[in-house]
């Protein structure tokens, strides 16, 4: 860190965190690792140590540094994502809350998965094959899958390769998240064979097949969605049919391996 001049029009702990951040990302510090010490840091920016104090707690308050007591400051595991970014746990209609962001994952998640085709590595690959046979065996075994679920879409945003496709991840776990407080989650024989799908075209390589099974999954869970709607407003469930001339579209039909 070196010595700068501030501008007196702004508040002088605002400068020093930004100055901070810079000091991050100029370092190239990664999650956990730890930055100098607040006395080090008041000599190096030419301030009291109680602005760097203010500093910090700003840095800390935006998930971009974690203080731990006797240890001093570290990088925070993920800078600048808090828990819920968006302010989502505070939405009281939760029922709403989680139809609209499955629409968002919608427009979303296929164009990841399209992308994941592309660019996922043999380590994303691994993990969402292991993955899907832990929810395979769940599944078996009667045992609850949301852990993995939410982990497979997980892995499938960050192995994209879009630095903001990652950082969506969230946003589209969060209506799996959330559908565990209104219903048990029930991973239907159609929507692990749709995971199983998105892995396969992920493995070949195949975007225009990822985006499709993507989409077929994501409208297999709004179905269900809706199906718990109308079971919770005293409904019956409704089965919608798929008319034949969809079942066969090529775009659905399972791509011939590469290596063939």
């Amino acid at each position: 860190m070196e010595n700068f001049a501030y501008n007196p029009n702004r508040p002088l702990a605002e400068q020093v965190a930004q100055r901070i951040k810079e000091y991050i990302l100029g370092h190239n510090l990664q999650p956990g690792d730890k930055l100098p010490t607040e006395a080090v840091m008041a000599q190096n920016l030419g301030v009291a140590r109680s602005t760097v104090r203010e500093a910090v707690k700003r840095l800390e308050s935006q998930n971009i540094i974690t203080v731990r007591q006797g240890s001093g400051s570290f990088v925070a595991e993920q800078p600048g994502l808090c828990g819920d970014p968006l302010g989502l746990d505070f939405v009281s209609d939760r029922w709403r809350l989680a139809g609209d962001l499955l629409e968002i994952r919608l427009i979303l998640e296929p164009a990841l998965a399209e992308l994941a085709a592309r660019h996922a590595t043999p380590k994303d690959l691994l993990e969402l094959e292991q993955l899907y046979a832990e929810m395979e065996r769940h599944i078996t075994n009667g045992e609850a899958v949301l852990a993995e679920d939410m982990r497979f879409h997980q892995v499938v945003c960050e192995a994209s390769g879009n630095l903001v496709g990652a950082k969506l991840a969230p946003l589209i776990t969060e209506p799996i998240r959330i559908s565990i407080n209104e219903k048990e989650h029930m991973v239907l024989q159609e929507t692990l064979d749709s995971h199983h799908a998105i892995l396969e075209a992920i493995r070949l390589q195949d975007g225009a097949w990822a985006k499709d099974a993507m989409l077929l999954h994501l409208t297999c869970a709004r179905n269900q969605f809706r199906n718990a709607e109308r079971v919770r407003d005293g409904f019956a469930p409704t089965t919608p049919k798929v008319p034949n001339w969809v079942l066969a579209l090529d775009e659905l039909k399972e791509p011939q391996s590469h290596d063939q």
